[in-house]
């Protein structure tokens, strides 16, 4: 089940008791946002990378702690940093 916190249990109230209600395009917006997440998150594109055997390694390791392969965690990576999600820690 899952767990809702405050604000969604009471939207949820809500919509349940009919105060309120879907839009009249919502099953529209609904397919739209599902296209989106698709073409974000396909892999559509190929590349060659050259790492040294000690990176490789220590993503190996990384990808089995996480339970994915490797090309996964990399593209994960990639993805976040280039979405801005993952920044450099200044040096010390």
């Amino acid at each position: 089940m899952v767990r809702l916190d405050s604000e969604e249990h009471e939207i949820l109230e809500a919509f349940e008791s009919g105060v309120l209600s879907r839009t009249e395009h919502a099953e529209r917006d609904i397919e739209r946002h599902r296209e989106i997440a698709d073409a974000t998150f396909r892999q559509d594109a190929r590349i060659n990378i050259h790492l040294s055997s000690r990176d490789l390694r220590a993503l190996q390791v990384r990808a089995l702690i996480e339970g994915i392969p490797c090309e996964s965690l990399v593209a994960s990576v990639l993805h976040k940093f280039v979405d801005g999600q993952l920044v450099e820690k200044p040096s010390v």
